[in-house]
């Protein structure tokens, strides 16, 4: 079966509309839930299989994914490698390896993301990888939400590239139209 990612993401109710803070900090009137995307596990290994095939030839030894969002598509893509899958998580707000995870020295990583945006998440990620002597092959994403085809200084994959308004705080016109704000992601309280 074919992947069709606007489909599952309409099917799933995953693209939602309203006032939404993201995890980068910016506010978007679209916000995309991935974990409606990935609640089902046949549409989770479907599109870890489908990520898996884009970065194959990176022939990397295991992969990293930051907690929460990264979690299961990162689980989904090491499964379809036949590699183990790790992630990192904040402790005190900083980025950290927990868990008894373990990165050896030299070891060729892949970072893989639900949606990046501006890739905050996912450069403190790049640092807990480096921290611990991996060297990090390249990124991979269900959705790029960054506007560039490659924010990344390695290379980089996406299912799909997603083109979403996004406004700092002091500029949003949802703000100033009093529209009710949520914040769905990790970084933020929300629901």
């Amino acid at each position: 079966m074919s992947l069709d990612l606007p489909a599952l993401l309409a099917e799933t109710g995953a693209l939602l509309s309203g006032h939404f803070r993201l995890s980068s900090g910016l506010h978007s009137p679209n916000y995309v839930q991935c974990a409606k995307l990935l609640e089902h596990p046949r549409n989770a290994n479907q599109l870890g299989s489908a990520l898996a095939e884009k970065i194959r030839a990176l022939s990397v030894q295991k992969v990293v994914a930051p907690a929460m969002g990264g979690v299961i598509v990162g689980y989904t893509v090491a499964q379809a490698l036949d590699v183990p899958s790790i992630f990192t998580e904040r402790k005190d707000g900083a980025m950290t390896l927990r868990r008894g995870f373990q990165i050896g020295s030299g070891e060729r990583v892949v970072i893989v993301e639900d949606v990046v945006t501006t890739g905050k998440s996912t450069r403190e990620t790049v640092a807990v990888v480096e921290q611990h002597g991996g060297v990090v092959a390249g990124f991979a994403s269900i959705l790029n939400r960054s506007g560039k085809q490659n924010p990344f200084d390695a290379p980089y994959e996406a299912l799909m590239a997603l083109a979403l308004e996004t406004f700092e705080e002091s500029s949003c016109p949802l703000c100033r139209s009093g529209v009710p704000l949520d914040a769905p992601g990790s970084r933020f309280s929300g629901k």
